[in-house]
C-alpha cells in the first residue's frame, strides 16, 4: 500500500509524540538502547515517512518506483522500527519485542531478519552513504522519479569512509540524493568538539560540491519545510546535504543537551516522568 501523505503539521506532531513514546517504552522494557538520539531525531523521520516521502508500506526489498531511506547510525534503531509499525510496514504490537531473544527488532537493523522497510544493516557507522549513493545511481540508471534520503550522526563524520563517499557523489552528479546530518553535538564519549571536532561541517560539504541546507530538526514546521526544498533542489547535478540541528533526547527535559542519555534506559520512576511530558495519541502498543 503506498503510504498516503499527512500535510496537516498539527497531526504530524501528535504522530512524533507517540513516536517518542514508543521509544522510551522500548528501551525501557529491554533495559538496553539508545534514547538521546532517536528522540532527537524524531520530528524528522516523521516528516520523512508521513509527508515528504512516496512509499510503500507493502515494502518491495528492491524498492523500485519508490523513495529509500537509508539510517546510517542504526543505533537509533527504535526510533526507526516505531516511525516503520506507524506506518504500516508491520504491527505495532511487535515493539514490544525490542531487543529480546529472537525478535526481528535488533539493537540494531538487520536484514537478515526480515523485518519489513529495513534495506540494509546498520551498525557499523560509515556506510550509509556509500549504501544510499549505490541505491540512488542505480535508480538514475533506470530513470526513476524517486528520491534516496540517508540519516547520519555528526559524530558519525569521524568515520574516513563518509568523506570518499562525500567526494564521490558530487563527481558523478549523484542529484538525487539528500543526505542528512544530525548535528546534536553529543557522541558516545561526549561532546563532539571534545572527542573529535567536525568544525564547520557546512563548508567542508560545500567545498566538496553539495547543495547546504540547514535545518531546526526539531521544529515540525522547518523540517517539513526543509525536506520540500531539497526535493525541490535536485535534478541539478548536485547532490544535496542538510545540517539538522538538533537537541539530544528532545522532548523529555531531563534528557536533553547531554551525551549521558546516548546510550541509558530510563527507570521506572524516570519512565513515568519522561512519559508524562509526552501525549499518548495513537495508543501504546
Amino acid at each position: 500500500m503506498v503510504k498516503e501523505r499527512i500535510r496537516d503539521i498539527e497531526k504530524l506532531k501528535e504522530i512524533a509524540s507517540q513516536v517518542r513514546r514508543d521509544i522510551l517504552r522500548q528501551v525501557y522494557s529491554s533495559q538496553s538502547g539508545h534514547p538521546g538520539g532517536s528522540l532527537g531525531c524524531a520530528d524528522l523521520l516523521v516528516a520523512l515517512f508521513f509527508n515528504a516521502m512516496r512509499h510503500n508500506t507493502s515494502f518491495n526489498r528492491k524498492g523500485e518506483g519508490e523513495d529509500l531511506f537509508f539510517l546510517s547510525n542504526g543505533h537509533i534503531s527504535p526510533l526507526l522500527y516505531s516511525v516503520l509499525a506507524r506506518s504500516g510496514y508491520f504491527d505495532v504490537k511487535e515493539l514490544s519485542t525490542f531487543r529480546k531473544l529472537g525478535s526481528r527488532l535488533q539493537g540494531h537493523p538487520t536484514t537478515h531478519e526480515h523485518l519489513p522497510g529495513i534495506r540494509m544493516s546498520a551498525g557499523s557507522l560509515g556506510q550509509g552513504l556509500s549504501v544510499g549513493i549505490g541505491a540512488a545511481l542505480s535508480k538514475k540508471l533506470k530513470m526513476e522519479d524517486n528520491y534516496v534520503f540517508v540519516l547520519m550522526g555528526d559524530g558519525e563524520q569521524n568515520e574516513g569512509q563518509v568523506w570518499e563517499a562525500v567526494q564521490f557523489a558530487p563527481h558523478y552528479k549523484v542529484d538525487n540524493l539528500v543526505a542528512i546530518i544530525d548535528v546534536n553535538g553529543q557522541q558516545i564519549d561526549g561532546p563532539t568538539e571534545q572527542v573529535m571536532s567536525n568544525r564547520d561541517l557546512a563548508n567542508k560539504y560545500a567545498a566538496f560540491g553539495w547543495k547546504v541546507l540547514h535545518m531546526d530538526g526539531n521544529n515540525m514546521v522547518d523540517a517539513v519545510k526543509t525536506l520540500a526544498a531539497a526535493k525541490n533542489a535536485c535534478g541539478n547535478g548536485i547532490p544535496i546535504a542538510i545540517m539538522m540541528k538538533t537537541e539530544m533526547g528532545a522532548g523529555v527535559d531531563f534528557m536533553m543537551g547531554s551525551h549521558k542519555w546516548h546510550g541509558v534506559a530510563p527507570n521506572d520512576e524516570q519512565l513515568a516522568n519522561a512519559l508524562s511530558q509526552l501525549p499518548e495519541t495513537l495508543g501504546d502498543y
